[in-house]
């Protein structure tokens, strides 16, 4: 009699699937550990990496900024050194064009020619000074003196040796002292004075003919026929007579003013003014024009005729000393 098949327990069957589970979810935790573990790994490795080759850029970047400053100063070193070589190219231009002047002096002064000429231009030049310093000291006449200087000038200019460059530059300081003095005193006084005269009798006699206006009133022209009204200071010169010698006094008065400037005496000039000023007061008293000719008086007593000049002279006395050295 066949026995029946008695079903197994399902109990280790159930246990080995739990096991299974267990063992797979261990796994699965493992390979997640493995699997953060070698990120972080990973990203560890990159952030070095990242960090490594931002030290490298870094150090790249400061040394191309080096570099770049090397050859700045490369480059200003070699604009130094281009405009030193300009310069100094300069001067050796500058040293061979002095040679060649020097040359030139030294065969000019190894003609035997020349010393004749050079004596000759510096007796003229002497010459010159001279008469401008003698015109100044006997006559005070400035242009003469200017004129002297200025054909001095050009002769001077002509004399081609070094040894006479302070002369020119002494000629010329004097020539600008000169020009800085205007025109000669003496001119300005004569022009004043011939202002100061000019006109007088006829000025003076419209004075002693006026006659009142007819627009004035009867009884002003009645009492101006019966009358007559003169001003004190014209008191005495009524008479043509008297006033003709008035005049001639003053015109005395005016010639010896006129030689008192031509002699450049100021003594005789002033004492001159004060004698014409006080007979222009009487012929010309109430005269409208009478202010006008004191303010000419008050010009021509502070000219001065005698004007100081510092460096007179002083080119002549050069040239002198030199050509006796």
């Amino acid at each position: 009699m066949d026995t029946p098949d008695i079903p197994a327990p399902a109990t280790p069957l159930r246990r080995s699937r739990a096991g299974g589970l267990l063992l797979l979810a261990l796994l699965l935790i493992a390979l997640a550990t493995a699997g953060v573990l070698g990120w972080r790994q990973w990203q560890a490795r990159q952030a070095q990496e990242q960090a490594r080759s931002e030290q490298q850029r870094n150090a790249l970047e400061a040394r191309i900024d080096s570099l770049r400053q090397a050859q700045r100063a490369q480059a200003q070193r070699l604009q130094q050194a281009e405009a030193t070589n300009r310069v100094l190219r300069d001067e050796l231009l500058g040293l061979g064009q002095r040679a060649a002047a020097i040359e030139e002096s030294v065969s000019q002064l190894a003609d035997p020619a020349r010393h004749g000429a050079l004596a000759l231009k510096l007796d003229q030049v002497e010459l010159l000074l001279a008469i401008g310093q003698q015109r100044l000291q006997l006559d005070g006449d400035l242009d003469g003196a200017r004129r002297a200087l200025a054909l001095a000038a050009p002769l001077l200019a002509a004399v081609d040796d070094p040894a006479w460059l302070n002369l020119k530059q002494t000629l010329a300081q004097e020539q600008a002292a000169l020009a800085a003095l205007g025109p000669d005193s003496r001119t300005t006084a004569e022009s004043l004075l011939e202002r100061l005269v000019a006109d007088i009798p006829l000025e003076q006699a419209a004075i002693t003919d006026a006659k009142p206006s007819q627009a004035a009133p009867w009884y002003t022209r009645l009492l101006d026929r019966i009358v007559r009204v003169q001003p004190t200071a014209s008191a005495g010169l009524r008479d043509h007579a008297d006033r003709q010698a008035a005049l001639a006094a003053l015109q005395l008065e005016a010639a010896l003013a006129r030689a008192a400037i031509v002699g450049r005496d100021d003594a005789g000039l002033q004492q001159a003014l004060v004698r014409i000023d006080a007979w222009l007061r009487r012929l010309l008293a109430g005269s409208p024009s009478l202010p006008q000719r004191q303010r000419l008086i008050v010009q021509l007593r502070t000219i001065t005729l005698h004007p100081a000049i510092p460096l007179s002279g002083s080119t002549l006395a050069q040239l002198r000393a030199q050509r006796d050295g």
